[in-house]
Parts: C-alpha cells; sequence; structure tokens
C-alpha cells in the first residue's frame, strides 16, 4: 500500500490564515447582516497601477501573433526582467548583482518554501520569533524540524531567536549555532527593521560560523527611514553567505498576478559546490517559469512611469498605516511598526490572549486581524492589523475598534 508523508501529518491544525478564514466565515454565516472589514491577511486592494496594465495589454496583443508569440520562458527568466531588477534593485545602490543571479518565479512564498530543498536535511534553521508560518511549516514537511511541543509551540531541532518589546523586535545573534538563518525586514508580522551596521553584524556572523542567511526583502518598497538597508547585499561580505527572496505582491500589487524572484550569488559555495548551480537545476527541473505576459508587466515596474505610480500607491497603503498607528494610541494601544511597513503590531489588552483578542474584535467590531500567536509563542499577547485595506475600510475600522 501506498505511504505518504509522515512529516506532514506533524503540522499542528491548519495554516495559520486558512484558519482566520474559517473562523471568519463561520461568523458571517451565523450573522449575515454584519459587515466585516479585513485588515488581517496582507493582500493588496488598489488597482495595478496604469503602467503595468498598459504593459500587460501590450503583451497580451504580441502573444496574438507568430511572430511576436511566446512558449516557454527562459530557466532563470526573461533577461530583460532579469536586467531591470539588477540594475534598479542592486546596482543602482552600489550592490554587485549580476543579471544572472536572479532567478524569476511566481513568488516569494513559493521561493522560501522551495529554497531550503537544495539543503541537507540535517542542516538546522534559526527563524525570528515571531515569524512568518511559511518559513516554518515547509522545514516541517522536510522533515527538518525535529517533535512538536504543543505546551510551548516550539520545535525541538528549531533555533528560536526572540523578537519581543525588550529587543526592539529585532532577533539578537543565537546561542547555538545555526546552518541556516531565516531574517525578514521589514519584518513581517511586527513592521520592525534594524539599521545596516545591525544587518552588518548577522553578515559577519553568518560567514564567520559557516552558515547561510535567507533573507526576505518583500517588503523593502515600504522603508521610509534612512539607514534602513533595502537590501542585504547592501553589506559587505554578503555574497558569500546570503540568498535574498524578493517580491513583487506589496510593491507592485502582484498578489494575484504572481511574480517574485530568488537572488543566489555565485559566491555562496558548500565546500567547492555552488548554491547558484544547484538553485538552477532545481528551477530547471521543477518549474517552467511565470507568464511572458507577467515578466512584461514585472519589467513596467522599473519604467519612470511605474515608479512613480508605485511610489503614489506605497504612500497610500503607508498613510492607511499613519491612521490605524495613531487612531491604536489614541485608543490606550501599546503600539510599535507601521513605520517602514505597512504592518502595526498591538499589544492584546491586559489578560487577553491573541486568539481571545481576534474573536473580541471580530464580535465587537466586525474587524479581522491576525493573532500573534500564530506567527511563534513570542506572538502571544500581540496582534497584526495591515495597512492593505481601502482608506474608507481603514478609518471605519479604527473608528469601530475606538468604540469598542
Amino acid at each position: 500500500m501506498f505511504k505518504v508523508n509522515e512529516d506532514y501529518l506533524k503540522l499542528p491544525g491548519s495554516y495559520l490564515f486558512s484558519t482566520i478564514g474559517k473562523k471568519v466565515s463561520a461568523y458571517q454565516e451565523a450573522n449575515p447582516e454584519k459587515s466585516i472589514i479585513r485588515l488581517g491577511i496582507g493582500d493588496v486592494t488598489q488597482p495595478l497601477a496604469p503602467a503595468i496594465i498598459d504593459a500587460l495589454h501590450g503583451a497580451v496583443d504580441e502573444m496574438a501573433h507568430a511572430e511576436t508569440f511566446h512558449g516557454y520562458a527562459p530557466d532563470l527568466g526573461y533577461e530583460f526582467l532579469r536586467s531591470a531588477m539588477a540594475k534598479n534593485d542592486y546596482q543602482d545602490r552600489g550592490c554587485d548583482i549580476k543579471a544572472d543571479e536572479i532567478f524569476i518565479s511566481d513568488g516569494a512564498k513559493c521561493d522560501s518554501g522551495n529554497i531550503q530543498e537544495i539543503f541537507a536535511k540535517d542542516n538546522r534553521i534559526a527563524v525570528c520569533d515571531p515569524v512568518y508560518p511559511v518559513y516554518v511549516d515547509t522545514n516541517v514537511m522536510a522533515g527538518r524540524t525535529g517533535t512538536y511541543d504543543p505546551k510551548t509551540e516550539t520545535w525541538s531541532d528549531v533555533i528560536y531567536m526572540p523578537c519581543t518589546k525588550e529587543t526592539n523586535f529585532a532577533p539578537e545573534l543565537p546561542k547555538e549555532t545555526p546552518d541556516i538563518i531565516y531574517l525578514c525586514f521589514p519584518n513581517n508580522p511586527t513592521g520592525s527593521t534594524i539599521t545596516k551596521a545591525q544587518l552588518q553584524e548577522w553578515v559577519d556572523y553568518a560567514n564567520r560560523v559557516g552558515a547561510v542567511i535567507i533573507y526576505d526583502a518583500a517588503y523593502e518598497a515600504y522603508i521610509s527611514e534612512e539607514g534602513v538597508p533595502h537590501t542585504i547585499y547592501e553589506c559587505e561580505g554578503a555574497r558569500t553567505c546570503a540568498i535574498e527572496l524578493r517580491s513583487f505582491s506589496k510593491n507592485a500589487g502582484f498578489t494575484g498576478v504572481r511574480l517574485g524572484a530568488t537572488i543566489v550569488p555565485k559566491d555562496i559555495k558548500s565546500g567547492d559546490v555552488m548554491l547558484h548551480s544547484l538553485w538552477a537545476r532545481r528551477h530547471g527541473t521543477k518549474y517552467n517559469g511565470a507568464p511572458y505576459i507577467v515578466q512584461k508587466a514585472g519589467e513596467a515596474v522599473y519604467s519612470e512611469a511605474g515608479k512613480a505610480q508605485l511610489k503614489e500607491q506605497v504612500a497610500y497603503y503607508m498613510n492607511n498605516a499613519k491612521v490605524i498607528y495613531q487612531g491604536l494610541k489614541d485608543a490606550g494601544y501599546n503600539v510599535s511598526g507601521g513605520v517602514n511597513a505597512p504592518y502595526i503590531w498591538l499589544e492584546t489588552p491586559a489578560g487577553m490572549t491573541s486568539w481571545q483578542f481576534f474573536d473580541h474584535l471580530l464580535e465587537n467590531a466586525g474587524v479581522v486581524g491576525t493573532p500573534g500567536s500564530g506567527f511563534g509563542p513570542s506572538g502571544e499577547g500581540y496582534f497584526r492589523l495591515t495597512a492593505f485595506g481601502s482608506y474608507e475600510n481603514t478609518v471605519a475600522a479604527i473608528d469601530r475598534i475606538k468604540k469598542m
């Protein structure tokens, strides 16, 4: 008889946002007259920018003619998009990243799960706590995390790096030595950032102990303060220890279009083996590439019109973040985030768990957020709201919370 991958059976419950979706659907079904404002999942709400729409239409028209039709995409992605990314995201910032070190994909979520396939099963991972659940869950599926303790909500073979109010919601160097370190800045879920000097410490540490950093830069477009790095390759030595994940979902609204990239410098090696070669082999074997139409839309992100339009869109969401941040502070909550990221991280009222606050907010204000404990044990006692709703819904949600 066939057998299943028993590592999947170790996963507790369902994926965080699936659980939230089911709870909200059940509440809506029981209370059809209630209006619900969703500020939980980090999904964008503004339409695609005009420059992107124009590029999509142009690419669709190309597909209608034999001389401009495109079939399978090149393994790494089309050169026009990789070159645009290399120049605008890296070389213009003084970072030595070349187009052939950029692998185009259909999103950073997929890449963050798939990248661990090129590493041995006995590598130990270190994650921030709280953390984006995909980093841990995909390593559970791969059999790399050991056993789960439901009391502490931790895995025996995972190194947790608590990100608490005392640490400014930033991780400290781990006491145990990891092989793979997951970092995400600006951070999901806390919205925190670290300085270039702080990130340099992580790069130096990884090179010193022989670890690799998987750096999720999905929210770099929301950075507004000086001294906060937009890419880990701003740090000296990052080419020998860091893989970076990039997403078009948050900066360009591609959550439903799907486009991302993973940057693997050729200088990262395990012995004589380049990780670039392994990822290229995996990419070529298991992936057929993001559609030509979508990659042309991605190229438009780097046009002058695209840059200007997306700057306005980011400003729209960050204005929402300001509304949420200030409104919650006025209502007496302890709040952080919302400055360099579209996430606001708040402390739940005394004596209330994060899931209790989720229910309280849904039932009394009709507002959906994300319980902090869903991101890890150090997230207990906290709650995440996103700035990705419409301005009108954001204002209405904060008004409801104030009246709650």
